[in-house]
């Protein structure tokens, strides 16, 4: 997601500053040729965000743990990173008098949907996970620096993204690269959760259009409403690269069947949808991970 967003503001004209610790899940090679400036470094750590912050006018804060199966047996690196990381960053930036501050967070924070509830921008959190739990706080952070010290800052959720660069921990590269391999294509329990796809180009225009049409307080919700449960995707895959075989293994722990955001103020206000179909989508997404899936060999 970082490494489009940096794309999509490079082409939208703006200069960008990326502050990255480079964990497993980061590459440097993935900012390759595109023209920014680079700070390898820890959200958590204070000098490191000064430094990160000087000079800028925007801040897009994204860093964070993200993966779910991590939440369950390490909770303690997500409440570091995503809770401590945002509160460092909301002060260096609230100090220096950035003008604007976007946090990215999750349609997770509201827990599991109904079969046709859809979650608001003012709908109550509710998170299932730790990975949800810490997001919900780094929401409160925002939340704090708005009402203490009157910093302008927004709060961005999104569905599950996908497309180039994943990490293969996350579904759509890790079904295609066992797709892309022969099969069979790995699904938890019985791939009934289902998730609403969004295609991480749609994902950073919608960043762009919040950073252009800057409202304070606002909260936008980005979804593709293109809502499959899982056993439909990883068969989709499957059918992409001809073969047929799912394995069907343990639902993970605490999962939600169902995420569903309402983004129609998003649409109208932002003049933003998606423009990206999860088929074509897909079939980009494996068209890359079939020339690029060795990145994580090592």
């Amino acid at each position: 997601m970082g490494s489009q967003v940096v794309r999509t503001l490079l082409e939208a004209g703006w200069d960008v500053v990326v502050l990255d610790k480079l964990t497993y899940a980061g590459k440097r090679v993935f900012l390759e040729g595109l023209s920014h400036r680079f700070i390898e470094g820890d959200v958590c750590d204070m000098a490191t965000a000064e430094s990160a912050v000087e000079g800028v006018n925007a801040i897009v804060h994204m860093a964070a743990e993200s993966h779910v199966e991590r939440a369950i047996t390490g909770p303690d690196a997500f409440v570091q990173t995503n809770v401590v990381g945002t509160r460092v960053m909301l002060d260096a930036a609230c100090r220096a008098g950035v003008a604007r501050f976007i946090h990215v967070s999750t349609d997770e924070v509201f827990g599991a949907a109904g079969p046709t509830e859809t979650f608001g921008v003012n709908a109550r959190l509710r998170p299932g996970n730790a990975y949800a739990a810490s997001k919900m706080g780094a929401e409160a952070m925002v939340h704090a620096w708005r009402h203490t010290h009157g910093y302008p800052a927004t709060i961005v959720r999104c569905t599950n993204n996908y497309g180039p660069r994943q990490h293969p921990e996350k579904a759509i590269p890790c079904w295609s690269l066992a797709a892309i391999a022969g099969g069979p294509v790995p699904v938890q329990g019985q791939g009934t959760a289902v998730r609403d796809w969004l295609h991480v180009t749609d994902f950073a225009r919608g960043i762009v259009a919040s950073l252009e049409r800057w409202k304070d307080a606002a909260v936008w919700h980005f979804a593709g409403q293109q809502h499959r449960p899982n056993r439909v995707v990883a068969s989709t895959i499957a059918e992409l690269c001809g073969v047929s075989e799912l394995s069907f293994g343990p639902e993970r722990l605490g999962q939600d069947a169902r995420y569903s955001l309402d983004d129609a103020s998003t649409r109208t206000e932002l003049d933003w949808e998606p423009q990206v179909s999860l088929e074509e989508g897909l079939s980009d997404a494996i068209e890359w991970y079939r020339v690029h899936g060795d990145l994580w060999d090592d």
